[in-house]
């Protein structure tokens, strides 16, 4: 209910000049017209996914309530179905495509699948988001404990039930020196 009152909020406060737009993504700065390349009641996560091309960035409920969309915002994770393109003028945003295979945290998804835990991604489809939720969570909390991490976690759901896994992979991501034992 918050989150709706909110989002009709926003894209009251979007009054659209046709003017510029530059948004960061992924570490480049992007400049789009407003009219012309992106429309006033355009979702951040349409702009990202069909204009873009960044189709890491999942789409399922479009209403924010699954967490598939999630992306990073000036380091936050946010649901990009939830905002405005023209909401992103001046702001860095990361997607799964701006992480890198390197990244911590993507590594500790990957190599998730001890005994009893299970694998962080079976199907794959909630894994970006999941991925940069736990990223935003890190930036903001580099130490969570189990508790932290399933607040954290909370708005993103993983229908196949990797939820156990999903939490040993970001705390393997928060100490990478535990996973090896050490």
């Amino acid at each position: 209910m918050i989150a709706d009152r909110e989002n009709r909020r926003c894209r009251s406060e979007a009054t659209p000049d046709n003017g510029p737009i530059r948004i960061k993504v992924n570490g480049v700065w992007r400049n789009f017209q407003l009219g012309k390349d992106v429309e006033p009641e355009e979702t951040l996560s349409n702009l990202l996914r069909e204009k873009m091309g960044l189709t890491g960035l999942k789409v399922a409920c479009d209403e924010g309530a699954c967490g598939a969309c999630t992306i990073l915002l000036d380091g936050r994770a946010v649901l990009s179905c939830m905002i405005l393109a023209v909401q992103a003028d001046g702001h860095d945003v990361r997607t799964i495509e701006g992480l890198g295979e390197k990244d911590p945290v993507v590594q500790a998804f990957a190599e998730q699948c001890e005994p009893g835990y299970g694998t962080a991604m079976q199907c794959g489809f909630c894994t970006p988001g999941f991925v940069m939720a736990a990223k935003g969570l890190l930036e903001h909390n580099p130490a969570p404990n189990v508790q932290e991490i399933r607040e954290g976690l909370a708005g993103n759901i993983c229908r196949c039930g990797c939820y156990s896994a999903i939490t040993q992979a970001v705390l393997k991501a928060a100490n990478p020196t535990d996973s090896d034992g050490a």
